[in-house]
């Protein structure tokens, strides 16, 4: 058996590929190496995300009353609890302005602007967890299937050529069909890897969302009681 692999060149077997075999071998390659790259940097953000989020919750929990608190902790929007919070303390009071000018100035009203300003940053931030995933879902379903047609590219040319010969053996046939195999073997090695890898970012993306939408939660009833 190891003697059998050891014969085998990835090098040879790309060389006998015809054109339309190399630029979709080469098209996987490269499709390869961003996959590689959008995990590990997605993997590094959604965790670093992570820690300023419960750093951020921990010492609003400190803090006593979140309504009186400076206009420095509505600065840090570049943490997604921060942006949920900035939105929300700026919604109740701009509605509270508002209010007192027009004479409509109820708890209730306050209340109502906050959380549709909750939502909306809810919605925001969800975008922003989710960016990347639908690249890495296309490779996922798109690799094997340009693997495929590479297969199925190469395996027609093979016959074809063999088509017009006196006499076809399996010696002429053998090198066609490897290089064409050659593109299903790059197509299944992209996806393979970017298949865990998109399942793993799916289950920590979904972990962070489920989080993002307690603390909004958490957040619209601190405020509420606040108000009172």
């Amino acid at each position: 058996m190891y003697s059998i692999l050891a014969s085998i060149s990835v090098v040879d077997v790309f060389m006998r590929c015809d054109l339309v075999g190399k630029v979709i071998v080469c098209g996987l390659a490269v499709a390869s190496i961003i996959a590689w790259a959008v995990m590990i940097g997605k993997r590094n953000d959604l965790a670093q995300l992570r820690r300023l989020n419960l750093a951020f919750d921990q010492h609003l929990r400190d803090q006593r009353s979140l309504l009186d608190l400076p206009e420095s902790y509505r600065n840090k929007r570049s943490i997604p609890y921060g942006d949920l919070f900035a939105d929300a303390i700026n919604a109740y009071w701009r509605a509270a302005e508002i209010g007192k000018a027009k004479g409509i100035d109820t708890k209730q009203y306050r209340l109502e602007h906050t959380e549709n300003a909750l939502q909306r940053a809810l919605s925001r931030q969800i975008l922003n967890y989710e960016s990347s995933m639908v690249f890495l879902a296309s490779i996922v379903s798109g690799a094997p299937f340009l693997g495929l047609l590479g297969t199925v590219w190469g395996v027609m040319e093979s016959f074809s050529a063999v088509s017009v010969q006196q006499t076809a053996s399996i010696q002429t046939l053998a090198p066609g069909v490897s290089s064409a195999l050659l593109t299903t073997v790059a197509g299944l090695v992209v996806a393979i890897p970017s298949m865990f890898g998109y399942n793993y970012l799916f289950s920590n993306n979904k972990r962070l969302i489920t989080e993002l939408e307690n603390f909004a939660s958490s957040l619209s009833d601190r405020i509420e009681l606040e108000s009172q």
